[in-house]
């Protein structure tokens, strides 16, 4: 997980239209039925799970992010679905803040994003994305990775969630829960540069087996490539939820990619990167705080969180 605000990424040339957060948005890519179950012969290995939700869920966390049921579980598919969710899943950590439990079920982190409007953090984004992967057909293995600081030392294990997407044509890094990151999914066997709206990506080999995802020459986190279960993630989740050292109940933020580069509200600071080009504002109101999380990233707060102590 990261909570870099300012990603300057610029929106690549896809089949799916966005709108903003609450707006409706339409996308157009191949539409019809795919199984809502993995094979029936498939088995699966640790951290790989057949499908979890129901075809109504499926369908309503589509609506949610723009996207169309692709007929088939293609990487062209997984490329749309990534893009969308990133467009629509605002990456935020607002229920440090506002004291709410944070539950790592496939049926909670799915109602939070569709049912509350929310988003989270990678836990919770990266697992509802994983969920709806599974339930489109797709092979999908959870990741446990630690993060570089600033310094360019690790955090703690289990520190960040990532997803392996396995497709007929490919397997994929796909990762919707770290902020300001490759707007679409990498390719797992390419050892060279791949470039992205979000910049230019390398995955390259580290030591036991592990695997650095390093952006614009700067390693990112470090990838542990055995399969994991979701509630291996607990721990970390208690982490940054509860620990005076994590960056997290140090920061407030809420961020979206956009069409044309990312909107971040930091505490009280709006950010917004459009076309190359960045302004910020600050925020003096509580009212004018509710208007912004409702107007870019379409959540409604009965309270507002709570601004973390310098």
């Amino acid at each position: 997980m990261d909570a870099k605000q300012a990603g300057d990424a610029t929106a690549a040339t896809d089949t799916a239209a966005a709108t903003t957060a609450t707006g409706t948005a339409t996308a157009t890519t191949a539409t019809g039925t795919v199984a809502d179950t993995a094979p029936a012969d498939a088995t699966p290995a640790p951290g790989v799970t057949a499908d979890v939700l129901e075809p109504g869920r499926v369908d309503a966390y589509l609506r949610h992010i723009g996207a169309e049921r692709p007929m088939e579980p293609t990487a062209q598919a997984l490329r749309s679905l990534h893009r969308r969710h990133l467009l629509s899943v605002p990456f935020e950590n607002l229920s440090i803040h506002l004291g709410e439990d944070i539950v790592l079920t496939d049926e909670a982190l799915v109602a939070k994003i569709v049912d509350r409007h929310r988003g989270g953090f990678c836990y919770e984004l990266n697992g509802a994305f994983a969920a709806l992967l599974r339930s489109l057909g797709y092979r999908v293995t959870l990741l446990q990775a630690r993060v570089y600081d600033e310094h360019g030392e690790l955090g703690i294990p289990y520190d960040h969630l990532a997803l392996r997407v396995d497709t007929a044509d490919g397997v994929w890094l796909a990762d919707v829960g770290f902020g300001a990151h490759s707007l679409y999914p990498l390719a797992f066997d390419e050892p060279g540069d791949q470039k992205d709206p979000g910049g230019v990506f390398r995955i390259a080999q580290a030591s036991n087996g592990d695997l650095d995802i390093i952006q614009n020459g700067r390693p990112e986190y470090r990838l542990d490539q055995r399969p994991r279960e979701l509630a291996e993630f607990r721990v970390g989740a208690w982490y940054h939820r509860s620990s005076p050292d994590s960056h997290f109940t140090r920061s407030l933020v809420c961020s979206r990619s956009t069409e044309d580069g990312r909107v971040t509200l930091s505490g009280r600071k709006l950010k917004i990167a459009a076309g190359g080009e960045r302004r910020s504002v600050v925020l003096e109101t509580e009212d004018e705080r509710r208007a912004a999380y409702r107007e870019h990233f379409g959540i409604v707060l009965d309270r507002l969180p709570d601004l973390p102590k310098r």
